[in-house]
């Protein structure tokens, strides 16, 4: 959908993002902290450079009791390290909170408020099989786990849209950046 490149728009603003994706990959790269307990529910989805991605993929996708598995062992050190970037940040007017999967882990319910990134479907395909490794299958996969965006933009209190060119959507986040500052004083 773009949500890296807008993440990165709100820290050139000067807003703090925590990026839960990124906290995962450090969490699961070479000596992470949660390796040991990856590689204890699923041997050999480990090695000196962290968690193989692919193997761990291949071991959790559609497979639902193993997905929930993984989830056991991250969610909580991701929301350790989410709770701790509050605490450093709790003097500033707002922060960013990127989470890819908040309405399926009903994270949404403990926020002010929330922010979709959304695109064309066929710019979101177009996007995510570009990626390495990346599969039509794989993404149909993925896509069948996630909340349907039509059901998120619902759901939001605020949409940046990035099927539009890079300045329209940086102008998106430098008015919403504003809105925001506003609304809660800063």
């Amino acid at each position: 959908m773009g949500k890296s490149a807008v993440a990165a728009m709100f820290r050139r603003e000067g807003v703090p993002v925590f990026d839960a994706d990124a906290e995962v990959h450090r969490l699961q790269g070479p000596g992470g902290a949660l390796i040991p307990a990856i590689e204890a529910r699923f041997p050999g989805a480990t090695g000196p450079d962290g968690v193989n991605r692919a193997k761990l993929g291949a071991a959790v996708l559609g497979h639902p009791h193993e997905l929930r598995a993984l989830e056991a062992i991250v969610h909580p050190a991701v929301a350790q390290s989410r709770k701790a970037f509050l605490r450093r940040n709790r003097s500033r007017t707002f922060v960013i909170l990127d989470i890819p999967l908040l309405f399926e882990t009903h994270g949404h319910r403990r926020l002010a408020g929330v922010i979709v990134v959304t695109a064309p479907a066929w710019k979101q395909r177009k996007r995510v099989l570009a990626r390495p490794g990346m599969t039509m299958a794989k993404f149909r996969r993925i896509v069948h786990l996630q909340t349907p965006d039509a059901e998120k933009r619902r759901r939001a209190d605020h949409i940046i849209h990035t099927g539009t060119t890079f300045g329209r959507t940086r102008g998106q986040v430098r008015a919403l950046v504003a809105c925001l500052g506003r609304k809660t004083g800063g």
